[in-house]
């Protein structure tokens, strides 16, 4: 029975997301290491932090949509834990509450490593800290639910692009600057392509049930071409970076998997078939996470 249960919430957590929600913690880490400016311990409890941010969200999305009766058979992707049988909304109502204290705690030890004394930081933090745990819960719970109004995409760009990696990199340094500006724009990017393949794979059942993505929005055809906007300016982006603050590393590795999610975009574009997209959404959310890696890594190798 216990390995049931362990399995039960392993399948919830939805492991396969944690190592693109790391992307930003490991790029604004990677940028304060390339400068001097690293702290082993706001790189361990901000890890920490945003993987219980995720984990957050991926519970709060299940109980969300299985509430408004959104997962059913029509779903094309894995089925969530409510919708197979692995949990009742009792369970994951309490799993989300246990899990959104603990990113809580992760939270405020981060910034007692990082901001000392500073009260500014700390009421500007705190405040970040609220929004992001009120957005990964409010994107499919309560009333008026933003994820099925379209604003999911906006989201994902600031929590996993702006917020991500420029809040991690101040942690580590107390600055900010424009280059690194690039490269959070860049690591958003690239997550909301994630999400736009997720909701072109899942575009009929949504829009039969009113949840208006901005895929939805967009209709099939722009989202597409929505899609290949965002993976090109992500990598014009961190080529921009590398050229203009580290030409003579190895960053230029990005470009590798870089040139992988060129070709994985143009499978987005021209097929519609369901089971092809949602490979594509794999694929993506892998790659993506290799860029930032490769990135991060070969930013501290000088040639």
């Amino acid at each position: 029975m216990l390995n049931i249960t362990l399995k039960s919430w392993l399948h919830a957590a939805r492991l396969r997301t944690l190592p693109l929600a790391s992307a930003s913690i490991i790029l604004g880490s990677a940028l304060a290491f390339s400068q001097q400016q690293f702290s082993a311990g706001v790189l361990g409890l901000a890890l920490v932090t945003a993987l219980l941010l995720q984990i957050l969200s991926n519970l709060a999305n299940d109980y969300g949509d299985a509430v408004k009766g959104l997962d059913d058979d029509s779903r094309v992707g894995p089925k969530r834990a409510i919708q197979a049988g692995l949990l009742t909304k009792q369970q994951m109502l309490r799993a989300i509450v246990v899990v959104a204290l603990l990113s809580i705690g992760s939270g405020l030890a981060l910034l007692a490593v990082s901001l000392g004394a500073n009260l500014q930081a700390w009421l500007g933090f705190i405040s970040l800290g609220g929004l992001a745990i009120v957005a990964a819960m409010a994107y499919t719970m309560g009333a008026r639910p933003y994820g099925y109004r379209g604003f999911g995409d906006i989201s994902v760009f600031l929590f996993f692009g702006l917020l991500g990696v420029l809040g991690c990199y101040y942690l580590h340094t107390q600055s900010i600057n424009l280059a690194v500006v690039l490269v959070a724009t860049a690591n958003g990017l690239l997550a909301t392509a994630v999400l736009n393949i997720n909701n072109l794979r899942d575009f009929k059942p949504d829009q039969q049930a009113g949840k208006l993505t901005l895929a939805v929005r967009l209709g099939e055809t722009r989202a597409r071409y929505y899609h290949l906007l965002l993976i090109f300016s992500a990598l014009l982006l961190l080529a921009v970076f590398v050229a203009w603050q580290a030409p003579s590393s190895l960053a230029w590795l990005f470009a590798l998997p870089g040139l992988a999610l060129v070709k994985v975009a143009n499978t987005v574009f021209t097929h519609y078939q369901h089971h092809i997209l949602d490979q594509q959404l794999q694929a993506t959310a892998k790659l993506s996470f290799v860029v930032a890696l490769l990135f991060s890594i070969g930013l501290q190798i000088q040639f």
